[in-house]
């Protein structure tokens, strides 16, 4: 028996969600043995769990770090914060932080954050459409009008990778903004055609009889490499030594998270009011602790190609 659409679309952030630190005070070294107060802005999505993991696993207090994680709605807003000096750390996909760096805002990769499993069906991120919807395959998205969190940002280059590798007219699909939660209900009201959607918000929208006819970041690349953390230029500039002790909490975390699935369905349910029921059924990102610089060069290409940038910028000042 099919759940309500509702049970699935609960999934509001209930973590920590007040930002610290005023706007353009970059973190100052702490006093000798004291911990640093480093304030990092993420997404109550599945893709940030190791971080959430490792601070329960103490991997940060360890290193003499006292980390508040405040939420925000994509990339696109936590780029701005970083460099303000509101968030010391900042996650963000890899398109965001391609944009910032191509409009000279100073942005810095500190580790990797999540990648695609490589696995056309079996990713943690996908585009689907309503069960009798005629479109069958990515090529059929033209013409169509797809849904996405932000635009002019990954997902729209990534769907638009579908289409092209699945035959069709790329610059013919129209793209509209909604937030992830509300793409489910939007989908089965038939305000859009398709939606474009990450765990476990993909999960919620198969759950209400939605159909999948592309995954997206296996489309676009190899084992893509979506997101990062990053910091500021001037923080990894005044204060190196904090960025090197983060950098090595945050490779502990992921090796931890991709060690242990059942502890990232876990930890889930600590920052988002996904039910236990719902976590153990969504498809779980792999968290190596490399960037695939391949794949960042790959979604540089793309942003350019779409217009979303005029040039890349250089891929080894921004990549560690």
């Amino acid at each position: 028996m099919r759940r309500p659409i509702a049970v699935f679309l609960s999934l509001v952030v209930i973590g920590t969600a007040t930002a610290c630190g005023s706007g353009g005070t970059p973190a100052k070294p702490a006093p000798s043995g004291q911990s640093d107060k480093v304030s990092a802005g993420v997404i109550a999505i599945v893709d940030v769990a190791p971080i959430y993991l490792g601070k329960e696993k103490g991997l940060f207090s360890s290193r003499r770090i006292d980390l508040t994680l405040s939420t925000s709605q994509g990339g696109a807003a936590i780029v701005p914060g970083v460099v303000s000096g509101q968030f010391q750390i900042g996650f963000s996909n890899v398109t965001s932080l391609l944009l910032a760096a191509s409009r000279g805002l100073p942005v810095k990769v500190v580790c990797n954050g999540v990648n695609s499993t490589g696995t056309a069906g079996k990713d943690y991120s996908g585009v689907v459409v309503k069960a009798d919807s005629p479109v069958q395959t990515a090529a059929d998205l033209a013409g169509k009008t797809v849904a996405v969190n932000t635009l002019k940002n990954i997902g729209d280059t990534t769907v638009r990778a579908s289409v092209r590798k699945a035959g069709g007219d790329p610059k013919a699909v129209k793209f509209v903004e909604l937030a992830f939660p509300d793409m489910p209900a939007a989908l089965q009201a038939g305000r859009v055609d398709a939606i474009w959607v990450v765990e476990p918000f993909l999960t919620a929208a198969t759950a209400a009889g939605g159909r999948m006819v592309a995954s997206n970041y296996v489309d676009a690349a190899p084992d893509l490499t979506v997101a990062n953390y990053f910091t500021s230029a001037q923080l990894a500039k005044t204060n190196p030594d904090l960025v090197k002790r983060f950098t090595a909490a945050m490779i502990e975390s992921l090796r931890y998270a991709d060690a242990h699935p059942d502890e990232v369905r876990r930890v889930l349910g600590t920052y988002t009011q996904i039910a236990p029921d719902v976590a153990a059924k969504i498809v779980l990102p792999k968290w190596p602790t490399d960037v695939n610089r391949d794949s960042v060069q790959t979604l540089a290409n793309l942003a350019v190609g779409d217009g979303l940038m005029d040039k890349a910028p250089d891929l080894n000042a921004l990549l560690p």
